[in-house]
């Protein structure tokens, strides 16, 4: 036990499926799991345990932002032993190539913030997902008929929305770096991977665009989300 997290070490498979949101890990467990039990409730943060075809599979929420992330991956890594984490949220693009509803497998996340400078005195920005997981995860789309947007996504401090400006911010990015979509947890979850020798990957639904004014229902959005969790999961069967 933390003081985040109550299961047990036996309680956490060694797969975990990250939303964001505690209520769509719920969702997750009541809809695609059986078998199923809540093995945390600390701070509301839901994890549940349950089989998915069989798999043991783990659904834990992460929070908001590269702080929570940072915390609860960590946790997950190094004191229940998991191996790999799959992360699923939502994001904003910032190309019109990418449609919103579509999804995407990032392969980097960039920051400016100092998550790696505060977690482990180094000045890194740039961090990336585990090239097998993605690579079982496109093969698993392919076989779904899933096409994914594949490519690198920035991991903002702030909800992008709410800046007044982001032509300074794409002024600021290095000019080798070319950003697809932007969303807030990414970078916490591969760079803690990376130190600490373990796997992550992220899958996000895209549900806003600069360069789409399109109004999607609340069916539209869910069944989006319901293709990207059956992804995720699905992706697990391929997995050690």
């Amino acid at each position: 036990m933390t003081p985040h997290n109550e299961a047990k070490e036996e309680d956490i498979a060694s797969i975990v499926i990250m939303p964001g949101d505690p209520l769509r890990a719920k969702y997750i467990a009541e809809n695609f799991l059986t078998d199923y039990k809540l093995v945390n409730s600390v701070r509301n943060m839901f994890a549940y345990t349950g089989n998915y075809k069989g798999k043991r599979i783990t659904v834990m929420a992460s929070g908001m932002g590269m702080p929570s992330m940072g915390i609860y991956c960590y946790e997950l890594y190094q004191f229940y032993h998991v191996e790999k984490i799959i992360r699923i949220g939502s994001c904003g693009t910032f190309t019109p190539d990418i449609k919103v509803l579509d999804i995407i497998l990032v392969e980097n996340s960039y920051t400016e913030g100092n998550f790696a400078l505060a977690m482990n005195n180094t000045n890194c920005h740039l961090a990336s997902a585990d090239s097998s997981l993605n690579s079982m995860i496109e093969k698993t789309a392919e076989n779904m008929h899933i096409s994914l947007a594949k490519g690198t996504t920035l991991c903002n401090e702030y909800f992008d929305p709410y800046q007044k400006d982001l032509k300074p911010l794409f002024e600021r990015i290095p000019k080798d770096i070319t950003l697809i979509g932007s969303e807030m947890e990414a970078f916490a979850l591969f760079y803690t991977a990376r130190v600490l020798k373990k796997q992550a990957s992220c899958l996000l639904t895209v549900v806003d665009s600069s360069f789409e004014k399109k109004e999607i229902s609340a069916e539209e959005r869910q069944t989006s989300l319901n293709q990207m969790i059956e992804l995720a999961l699905e992706s697990t069967l391929v997995m050690d």
